[in-house]
Formats: structure tokens, sequence, C-alpha cells
């Protein structure tokens, strides 16, 4: 989950995007500044005390040349509040405020065995019928779920597992021999 610094932030940078209709160049920016603070030696350089203002300025020129003028001050602003951190979380809100305007959703889907080619495409297919839009699907294997699937979209959860129904009788279970 992104923090609120880097929601902030993609928003700021979404809906300046969206104003210029540059949504994708803006993607390959925000990307590009991420890439450049998993430099350690970089980020350590712009960490310093030590170090002017202007010449942490010239070097992410050097680095990121290319980027759009806002981007850059995006990235200085980044440098002057210390928070290059976020710059991944940023790349993630970011592309998903992109996908959510153009309509997309992503899924990430649980089961017990991994799904074949074509239970995937009718997954997704079923999944953006039901939602109304494009979904991007993410599987994953995972023996706890014993058998059935999970789904999460955003922030819904649709827990269709065997486990979870499992321990849904189990409560059942115990609620009606606890009244008795």
């Amino acid at each position: 989950m992104a923090s609120a610094s880097a929601r902030r932030h993609a928003q700021a940078a979404f809906q300046i995007a969206l104003e210029q209709d540059e949504l994708d160049t803006w993607r390959r920016d925000i990307e590009a500044i991420a890439e450049a603070m998993k430099d350690s030696l970089l980020v350590s350089f712009l960490e310093s005390p030590k170090v002017y203002f202007e010449a942490k300025a010239k070097v992410l020129a050097q680095r990121l040349e290319g980027i759009s003028p806002l981007a850059m001050n995006l990235t200085l602003l980044l440098v002057t509040k210390k928070r290059m951190d976020i710059a991944d979380d940023l790349v993630s809100e970011y592309g998903r405020l992109v996908d959510e305007y153009r309509g997309i959703a992503h899924a990430k889907v649980a089961t017990a065995i991994s799904l074949d080619p074509k239970d995937r495409e009718d997954m997704s297919h079923k999944l953006g019928d039901a939602l109304g839009k494009e979904i991007l699907l993410v599987t994953q294997v995972d023996p706890s779920v014993i058998g059935g699937l999970t789904i999460r979209v955003g922030d819904k959860l649709i827990d269709g597992s065997t486990r979870s129904r499992l321990e849904a009788l189990k409560r059942s279970l115990v609620e009606a021999t606890g009244r008795k």
C-alpha cells in the first residue's frame, strides 16, 4: 500500500499529466526517477547535507536527462523533502491512477493449483464483464486456499476458498454447541 505522501504526489502528477495529455510521458518520467533512486550511491549523495542543492540538481539533470521539466521539479521536491524513498510507491500509485482513468482494473487471484491459460482468460473476461472494466489478472498459487479461489480487485475481496468455508462452518458449529 502506497504511503499518503506517495498518493498525494502521484495524484498531483496525474492531474498535471491529464491536463497536458501526457499520461504516458509522465509514467516514463516517474519510472526513470524511481529507477535512479535505486542507485544507493546517488541517494547517499542526494541525502548528504554537505552537498549544495545546486550540485544535487546538476547531477540529477545529467542522470535524468530527457525527463520533462515538471517531472524534474517533482524529483527536486522529493530531494528537498527527503522523500526519495517513496519513488517506487509513486510509480505504483501513478500507474494505478492512469489505469483507473483508462478503465483498467488489476485483479490478484489466488488458487490452490495453477490455472491454465484458458482458465485465466475466462476468469479475466468474467471479472471484466462483472466490473465493467478491462482486467489485468495476476495469479498466484497458494496451497492454504485448499480449493476454490480468492480474488482481490482494489480494496474488494471475493473469498470463494474452501478454507474460508471450512472456517465459517467451524464458527457456526462452535456457536451452535455454545448455545446449548
